[in-house]
């Protein structure tokens, strides 16, 4: 989840466009989003269960100020977790965003998701020319429909460039992201076959978080596109497992910094939504 505000409290306003079928990488999304405004954009990196590439093709400039003040110019790979207080600002931004479930960007980007540790890495430090090329094809390209199809060649290409995560953990973090979440540890274990303590190290060197932590984010991911599409914190924090709105209220403000109401009323949420409308997150 990402949530978007124009500099000085205005609202930006956006181009939308989503990949309207499966591409040949599996699990990938693809959207795209063009900044029809004027000015600076600050763009607040909220975590969401997939890693997350954006891939810049505008005029203007566009960097990521992370939590400690450092700054990483142009296209990125960002963990499940970034870290606290990123923030990507641009302006005329353009730019093709792509998540992938961890067990396929595992292929694609030749580094497991684990050695993000949650924060943002260059993405020409990883494709290389592939990005560059990339980047020059989608400024030439004349819709969404045929930067879709350029973004989601180039993730075909590489999604035999790195290793393949066990079976057992990509079995296991699809089925938390079918379950919403709402899944108990020792009944995942038990049904992938492995002990807890060696479902949760593969998990912590493949995917880059506790099977734990992984589902609370996949359920916050769905409460928080519930929470925008208009739902009662009490309904959502029903619907999704909590035992009432104070856990649902946590969770939300410490994957986000923002309250639930917030949440829920910050447009550049909305816009964000809009883009990925499929509630299963890291499954696409």
């Amino acid at each position: 989840m990402r949530s978007l505000a124009r500099e000085g409290g205005a609202v930006a306003r956006w181009d939308v466009a989503r990949a309207a079928r499966p591409g040949r990488c599996a699990g990938a999304g693809l959207a795209g989003f063009r900044d029809l405004g004027t000015g600076p954009v600050a763009v607040g990196l909220v975590p969401r269960p997939a890693v997350t590439l954006v891939v810049e093709f505008g005029d203007g400039p566009f960097s990521v100020v992370d939590g400690s003040g450092r700054q990483h110019r142009g296209s990125l790979a960002a963990g499940l977790v970034p870290p606290g207080g990123a923030r990507l600002r641009g302006e005329g931004v353009t730019c093709v965003e792509v998540h992938l479930p961890p067990p396929t960007a595992f292929r694609v980007l030749g580094i497991r998701p684990a050695e993000l540790a949650g924060g943002v890495v260059p993405l020409d430090a990883l494709w290389g020319r592939d990005l560059a090329r990339l980047r020059e094809q989608l400024w030439a390209a004349p819709s969404w429909r045929e930067r879709f199809a350029l973004t989601d060649a180039v993730l075909s290409d590489r999604s035999g460039t790195g290793p393949s995560a066990d079976p057992e953990v990509a079995r296991a973090w699809h089925r938390i992201v079918a379950a919403r979440g709402r899944i108990r540890i020792g009944e995942l274990a038990a049904e992938v076959g492995w002990s807890r303590g060696r479902l949760w190290s593969g998990f912590r060197s493949q995917i880059g978080l506790t099977p734990k932590r992984a589902a609370m984010l996949v359920r916050f991911r769905y409460a928080a596109h519930r929470l925008v599409a208009g739902a009662s914190a009490a309904a959502v924090a029903a619907e999704c497992g909590y035992v009432d709105q104070s856990p649902l209220h946590h969770e939300t403000v410490a994957f986000t910094g923002l309250t639930p109401a917030a949440l829920a009323g910050d447009p550049g949420v909305t816009v964000d939504d809009t883009g990925w409308t499929d509630p299963r997150p890291g499954g696409r």
